[in-house]
């Protein structure tokens, strides 16, 4: 009886230590419909939550690697995304939604130490639906510019009122690296990505803020790392283009944003929030280190939108190019969707460095889904990020013969071309964000 009391005594601690540790670094909450029309007074609405821990906390010490990632294993975060304001408009479960997550990343990278996961929940709900819906805890991890060991706060607001043309709507979806790399007192320009399921939706993103009483989600929407970058920081909201430089070497700095839908440009009121929030870390290059950082030049470009049917295997090659002779890439780091493997690094001719992802994509899948990737060499210099979306269960466009105009001789004053293809979803239905 004594051993039974102190074995369940060590698992309760355990589990407390999970959930209370610096082991925090982020994450994203983002919502859809299953059908956007009206079949009556509720709706199915799948919704996502995306988060970064630390691959190194004290409670799973190097448990991470790529072999987790290929049986889905579970990252034992034993807590609960909780309704945190307006929660009688909705039947959202009282004890809140698992934060255990389907391992999809692993990354030992010493500065980089993450663990990725995600999963997926289905609720039917009422269309009064409107909701601020969210993780907070503590704590984030130590050695951020601001904030370290603080409490996290990540909110999205759920708003399932019919949109003004009658539809259900979707929220932003996004995606980011856990943690991008550039060197200190650098210029820096940062694209985050944004896109939407709706067809003509204005994408604004803003700084997440701790004025509960004013802010669209009515709750403290990032804890402890609130301006977390540094003060002199640009944000443009409407291609969320962040600029700024980092000050000092060997730290995190954490950023914490809210993507908001409006129906159109001069729309006032946003239609949903979702929260992303990561970690820029400033570097001083080693000596010797190359001039140019690498970069990864395909095989697709970067925003690229590709359709995907269920059930067919994918392999997706991402090449990285570096410029100096003793520049080696080390490491990809990655934010991938259930189910991707990752292959070893290969250099199969100077200069050039490729991981192939794998991957089935599965009918629970159906709709976006991405993988961001950034190559990082061996002196800690990193690539821009690159992201793609799939969009599964559709095929890729195709032209229509016969459907380019003009025809024939084209004069070298001619400024209008017209091509149809046979779907424009990743064109029409997705609007991602460019500078």
């Amino acid at each position: 009886m004594e051993s039974i009391l102190c074995l369940t005594l060590f698992i309760l601690c355990t589990l407390c230590s999970v959930i209370n540790g610096s082991h925090f670094r982020g994450g994203i909450i983002s919502w859809r419909p299953l059908n956007n029309t009206v079949t009556g007074n509720t709706t199915q609405i799948l919704i996502h939550q995306k988060y970064f821990w630390a691959r190194n906390y004290s409670s799973f010490p190097n448990l991470c690697t790529e072999a987790n990632v290929t049986a889905q294993a579970l990252i034992p975060i034993i807590s609960y995304m909780i309704c945190l304001a307006n929660c009688s408009s909705s039947n959202y479960p009282s004890v809140g939604l698992s934060t255990i997550m389907t391992s999809t990343d692993c990354d030992a990278n010493p500065i980089i130490q993450t663990w990725t996961g995600e999963r997926y929940d289905t609720l039917t709900m009422p269309l009064t639906t409107s909701i601020t819906i969210g993780f907070n805890s503590s704590s984030w991890m130590i050695g951020l510019y601001i904030g370290s060991s603080g409490i996290y706060s990540i909110a999205n607001r759920l708003n399932l009122a019919l949109r003004p043309d009658g539809l259900i709507n979707s929220s932003p979806i996004t995606n980011t690296l856990p943690v991008v790399l550039y060197q200190r007192n650098v210029s820096v320009v940062h694209v985050v990505q944004m896109a939407d399921n709706d067809a003509t939706d204005y994408l604004v993103c803003r700084w997440s803020n701790s004025a509960s009483t004013t802010n669209y989600n009515r709750v403290n929407e990032c804890g402890s790392i609130c301006n977390g970058l540094p003060a002199f920081t640009v944000l443009i909201g409407f291609n969320c283009t962040l600029s700024f430089t980092l000050p000092t070497a060997n730290v995190y700095y954490a950023c914490a944003l809210q993507i908001e839908d409006y129906f159109s440009s001069t729309s006032t009121t946003p239609m949903s929030s979702v929260p992303i929030q990561f970690l820029f870390y400033a570097f001083n290059p080693s000596a010797g280190a190359c001039a140019q950082r690498p970069s990864i030049i395909g095989a697709r470009p970067n925003r690229a939108c590709i359709g995907v049917p269920y059930g067919a295997q994918l392999n997706e090659t991402i090449i990285a190019q570096t410029y100096c002779p003793s520049q080696t890439i080390v490491d990809f780091i990655t934010s991938s969707s259930i189910g991707m493997i990752h292959s070893n690094i290969s250099n199969p001719s100077s200069g050039i460095w490729i991981m192939t992802v794998t991957w089935t994509p599965l009918l629970s899948q159906f709709g976006p889904q991405s993988i961001c990737a950034g190559a990082i060499d061996n002196s800690s210099l990193q690539s821009a990020p690159w992201c793609i979306t799939y969009l599964v269960g559709y095929e890729s466009p195709y032209l229509i013969k016969y459907s380019a105009s003009p025809v024939g001789i084209i004069s070298q004053n001619q400024t209008i071309f017209s091509i149809q293809s046979n779907f424009y979803y990743c064109n029409g239905k997705i609007r991602v964000s460019t500078i």
